[in-house]
């Protein structure tokens, strides 16, 4: 089966902020960064991995590297996927909440 290439998009706020990107920021360790940004090259070549579908659209991303960390998205048709939030196991209830806000909130518009 051949993949599909995606389009990587992020989600921004009413007010104007990147809850990726400020999560991702956030993280101090250069190698954890350049891991994501691995998978997030590879999900935009199509082979999106290990992931699951955790509720009110949104879907996870498993990076096994350091604490588990997990990059929640939206997809929108078959070839965009929406960055909405980051986070890592221990967080992981709460940051599946939030990227379900952050999912509701851009499916209203």
């Amino acid at each position: 089966m051949e993949s599909q290439p995606r389009e990587i998009q992020r989600y921004v706020t009413p007010d104007g902020k990147i809850p990726f990107d400020q999560w991702y920021e956030s993280l101090s360790d250069a190698k954890t960064q350049y891991k994501i940004d691995a998978r997030i090259e590879r999900i935009a070549l199509g082979n999106l991995g290990d992931y699951r579908f955790v509720g009110a659209g949104v879907y996870e991303f498993r990076i096994n590297y350091g604490p588990g960390y997990r990059l929640y998205f939206g997809q929108i048709g078959l070839k965009i996927v929406l960055l909405l939030f980051g986070g890592d196991k221990s967080t992981q209830k709460q940051d599946i909440r939030q990227a379900q806000e952050y999912w509701k909130d851009y499916d209203k518009h």
